[in-house]
């Protein structure tokens, strides 16, 4: 050890960003684990280190004693006197030992422990620099494929785009930009690992935050956003300030702010008859949310209009809309997709009625007790008979 280790210290610390007194304290753990292997035990073993020459020093500890049992950890009081008249039974004399005397065994197991060192402190490093950025957009480049993963550059790792967070019939090529939403970083034994998504929800959310300025500054926020990727998007947004119309400021002059958010994630997917890359069109609704439960979802199920809507009194996150008969398929949507998202927007389970559906059910619900009053006044009146 030496001068050059200080300056191999130094090296690791500015360019791996792994401090010097976690290096130091591997070497001597690993100078430590040698000195066991060679005595059968280390606790009489104290390693220092000089900051000035670079060196380890390893000593070994003995108690002074009368009668020797342990020649490794004690010493007799005449042995200890004629090294210096001054010791006393009791004493602990320190015998200091050349780390070159362990040999190749040592310089191994250093080099270990001082690379498992540099392992763990990169991926300690590596995981916070990314769990920063979870929940938020980041920008990267699609490197390869397999599988089950897209796998994008984001700087210093390899994030993982699966197949469901894929935006449907979206293609991508090598080397092509991306924006991608940070979701979930875990940092594990075998690395680091960053799940991304441009399905997600809170990617169109975020997307807003960035490209329109009363989001981003709190003026209109978004409280809540159901999506379909590639299909359609629901955004429920309200507005902190009187003078500023939340549907509005969302939708921009002409759709001007909502052609840029769709710029920004706006997938192609190959048409199989052209064999051109087509836009994949994906809609967004923006609604006007409230703090009223039946209005809000009055506001969710549009396009189509609503009559009423009824809550369950056994269970507070179900609620019965009824739409006008003619209304109907369009509250329902396309493969049940418009109160599906409607349901997902407002967190309640939505059953969707006709008017004469609920017309009939509520005709039903009358009629049953008088029903049940007939039953009862024939079996009495067979019971008197």
């Amino acid at each position: 050890m030496s001068k050059e280790m200080l300056e191999a210290f130094r090296i690791l610390e500015e360019d791996k960003g792994i401090k010097k007194d976690d290096i130091i304290d591997a070497v001597k753990e690993s100078l430590r684990s040698a000195y066991k292997r060679r005595y059968g035990q280390s606790e009489s073993a104290d390693i220092t280190f000089d900051e000035k020459t670079g060196d380890f020093q390893v000593y070994t500890v003995r108690e002074v004693v009368e009668e020797v049992f342990d020649s490794r950890l004690e010493i007799s009081l005449k042995d200890a006197l004629a090294i210096n008249s001054v010791y006393e039974l009791g004493d602990r004399i320190r015998f200091e030992e050349s780390p070159k005397e362990f040999g190749r065994v040592a310089a191994q197991s250093a080099k270990q422990t001082i690379m498992e060192k540099m392992r763990r402190q990169t991926r300690e490093i590596t995981f916070n620099e990314y769990k920063q950025h979870e929940s938020e957009i980041m920008s990267g480049t699609v490197e390869r494929f397999d599988d089950r993963f897209i796998y994008v550059n984001l700087g210093s790792i390899e994030a993982q785009l699966s197949r469901q967070d894929q935006i449907p019939g979206e293609t991508f090529k090598s080397h092509d930009r991306i924006d991608v939403y940070v979701y979930k970083v875990e940092n594990n034994p075998k690395g680091v690992n960053v799940f991304v998504s441009r399905s997600h929800p809170e990617f169109i959310k975020r997307i807003m935050e960035q490209e329109i300025p009363e989001v981003f500054d709190g003026t209109v926020e978004i409280k809540s956003v159901a999506r379909e990727a590639g299909d359609r998007t629901k955004v429920a947004v309200v507005s902190h300030n009187p003078n500023v119309d939340a549907i509005g400021t969302i939708v921009g002059k002409q759709g001007s702010n909502i052609k840029k958010v769709i710029s920004r994630f706006h997938p192609k997917r190959l048409d199989q008859k052209t064999g051109l890359l087509v836009p994949v069109e994906e809609n967004i609704d923006v609604i006007q949310w409230v703090a009223d439960p039946a209005e809000f979802i009055y506001n969710a199920i549009a396009p189509a209009e609503v009559d009423q809507v009824i809550f369950d009194d056994e269970n507070s996150k179900r609620a019965t809309v009824v739409v006008p008969d003619n209304k109907l398929s369009l509250a329902i949507g396309r493969r049940g997709q418009n109160v599906r998202l409607a349901a997902h927007l407002t967190g309640f389970r939505i059953d969707i009625k006709s008017a004469s559906e609920y017309e009939a059910l509520e005709v039903a619900a009358l009629e049953e007790p008088a029903t049940e009053e007939v039953l009862t006044e024939v079996s009495e009146t067979s019971s008197e008979d």
